[in-house]
Formats: C-alpha cells, sequence, structure tokens
C-alpha cells in the first residue's frame, strides 16, 4: 500500500515538473506567439484593404464603362444628324441647280 502511495506521489511531482516545464516553454515561446499574432493580424488588415481597393476599382471601370457606352451614343446620333443634314445639303444644292438650269433655259 506504501509503494502504491508513493508511486502515485512520485506521479503527481513529476506532473507538475512536467506542467512547470510546459509553462516555461510557453513563456519562452509567448514573445514569438505575439508577434505572429501581430503578424496575422496585419496580413488580415491588408488583405481587407486589397479587398476594398479592388471593388473600389471595379466600380470605377463600371462608371467609366456606363460614360464610354453614353458618349458612344452620342457620338451616333451625332453621325446620324451629319449625314442627315449633309443629305439635306445636296438634296437644297440639287434643286437649285435644277432651278438654274430651268430659268437659263427661258
Amino acid at each position: 500500500m506504501k509503494t502504491g502511495m508513493i508511486l502515485k506521489a512520485a506521479a503527481a511531482v513529476l506532473a507538475l515538473g512536467v506542467m512547470a516545464g510546459c509553462q516555461d516553454a510557453v513563456k519562452q515561446l509567448q514573445p514569438q506567439i505575439d508577434d505572429l499574432k501581430a503578424q496575422v493580424n496585419r496580413v488580415a488588415t491588408d488583405a481587407a484593404a486589397a479587398k476594398d481597393a479592388a471593388n473600389a476599382a471595379s466600380n470605377a471601370a463600371a462608371a467609366a464603362q456606363q460614360a464610354a457606352n453614353a458618349a458612344q451614343s452620342t457620338a451616333n446620333e451625332a453621325k446620324q444628324a451629319a449625314s442627315d443634314a449633309s443629305a439635306c445639303c445636296t438634296a437644297t444644292n440639287e434643286k437649285i441647280d435644277r432651278m438654274f438650269k430651268k430659268s437659263m433655259s427661258k
């Protein structure tokens, strides 16, 4: 019975020793752990900022595309108006030429 108690006591002492050793190891590693946590936080912050920048760039690109589409539409309308004006001018010149020729033939 005494041997069993001695073994239990020895196991308890050994466990306390191991725990003390682990605590010392954790204390020694704590600065490195804290540094790694800080690095992870910085990386997470940088990733969030990059995502925000990408979203802003995407929104700007979409707005630029809309502006380009509107400009193209306006250019197409201006081209059509110029074409219509040219056709009208040609028709007017032809009419004047006919009237001039008619007046000359009398």
